[in-house]
C-alpha cells in the first residue's frame, strides 16, 4: 500500500503539466523525456547508446519548438540533426559498435520523437474553448484539452486490460513477451479506454466526443502495442524494468511507453481529420 501512495504521488506532477498546458507541459514533457532516456541508456549494460547524441536531439527538438518562426516546421530540420549526429557518433569506428549506433538511433525516435507527440497535440490541436487563466493572464489547458485523451487511453486501457484479466482472464495474448497478458484483459483494455475516452468527451469535449470515442478504440488496441513493444525491447536486453523511479511500476519509461504510441495517434487522427476538412 505504501509503494502504492508513493507512486500516486509521482506521478501526479504528469497531471498537473497536462492541466497547465503550453510551456509547462513542454517543459514537463521535456524533463520525463530525459529521465525516460536516461533509464533507457542504463538498459544496455557495457554497449550503451550515445548520451551526447540523444540529449543534443532533444534539446534541439524542444529548443526549437520554442522558436515561433520553427514551431510549425521543426520536425524535418531535427531528423536531420538527429540522423547526421547519430551517424557522427559512430565515426570513433575502434570505440563504437554498429550496435550501439543502431541504439542510438532507436532512442532518438522510440522515446525522444514520440513523446514529442505529447507537446504537438496541446500546441496545434486546442479545444475550441476560452481557456482559463492564472494571475498575470497566463492561460491554462484546463481540463479541456486532447492530451486528456492521450492519457485516458493509455491508463484506462493499462487500468482495465489489468482488473478484467485478473477477473476473467484465461486465454494467453502474447505469452512468450508478456506471460501475465490475457485475450480477455486485451479486450477489456480497449472497451475501457472507450468508455473512459467517452465519458471523458462526453463532459469536457462534447463537439469533440466522437473523436474522443474513435481515439479511444484506436488508442485501445494501439497502446497496448506499445506496451508490448516495450517487453519486447526489454526482454531482448534482459532486464525487468527500465528503472526504479516508481515503486512497485518500474520506471519513467515504463509508465509511459503506452502513451509513446498513443501521443503520436491522437495528433496524427487529428491532423488527417483537419487536411480532409472533416
Amino acid at each position: 500500500m505504501k509503494e502504492r501512495v508513493k507512486s500516486g504521488f509521482i506521478m501526479a506532477p504528469i497531471l498537473v503539466i497536462v492541466f497547465l498546458g503550453g510551456y509547462a507541459l513542454v517543459a514537463g514533457v521535456f524533463a520525463l523525456t530525459i529521465l525516460a532516456l536516461r533509464e533507457y541508456r542504463g538498459a544496455f549494460g557495457e554497449g550503451k547508446p550515445s548520451w551526447r547524441v540523444l540529449l543534443a536531439s532533444a534539446i534541439v527538438l524542444y529548443g526549437g519548438f520554442l522558436i515561433p518562426a520553427l514551431r510549425e516546421s521543426i520536425l524535418a530540420p531535427w531528423m536531420f540533426v538527429s540522423v547526421v549526429l547519430c551517424f557522427l557518433s559512430m565515426f570513433a569506428v575502434e570505440k563504437t559498435s554498429l550496435a550501439q549506433g543502431l541504439a542510438t538511433f532507436t532512442g532518438v525516435f522510440y522515446v525522444i520523437f514520440l513523446a514529442f507527440h505529447i507537446v504537438l497535440v496541446d500546441a496545434f490541436y486546442p479545444v475550441p474553448k476560452q481557456p482559463l487563466e492564472i494571475g498575470g493572464g497566463i492561460p491554462l489547458s484546463g481540463i479541456h484539452s486532447y492530451v486528456w485523451i492521450v492519457v485516458l487511453s493509455a491508463f484506462g486501457t493499462d487500468i482495465f486490460a489489468y482488473f478484467t484479466g485478473v477477473l476473467i482472464g484465461k486465454r494467453k495474448l502474447c505469452e512468450k513477451i508478456s506471460p501475465k497478458k490475457t485475450v480477455e484483459g486485451s479486450i477489456g483494455g480497449a472497451l475501457g479506454s472507450v468508455l473512459l475516452c467517452g465519458l471523458f468527451g462526453h463532459f469536457f469535449l462534447p463537439a469533440g466526443l466522437a473523436d474522443c470515442i474513435a481515439i479511444g478504440l484506436l488508442g485501445g488496441v494501439l497502446s497496448q502495442v506499445g506496451d508490448l513493444s516495450a517487453s519486447v525491447l526489454k526482454r531482448k536486453l534482459g532486464v525487468k524494468d527500465w528503472g526504479a523511479l516508481i515503486p512497485g511500476h518500474g520506471g519513467v519509461l515504463d509508465r509511459i511507453d503506452s502513451i509513446l504510441f498513443t501521443a503520436p495517434l491522437t495528433f496524427y487522427y487529428l491532423f488527417i481529420k483537419t487536411a480532409l476538412g472533416a
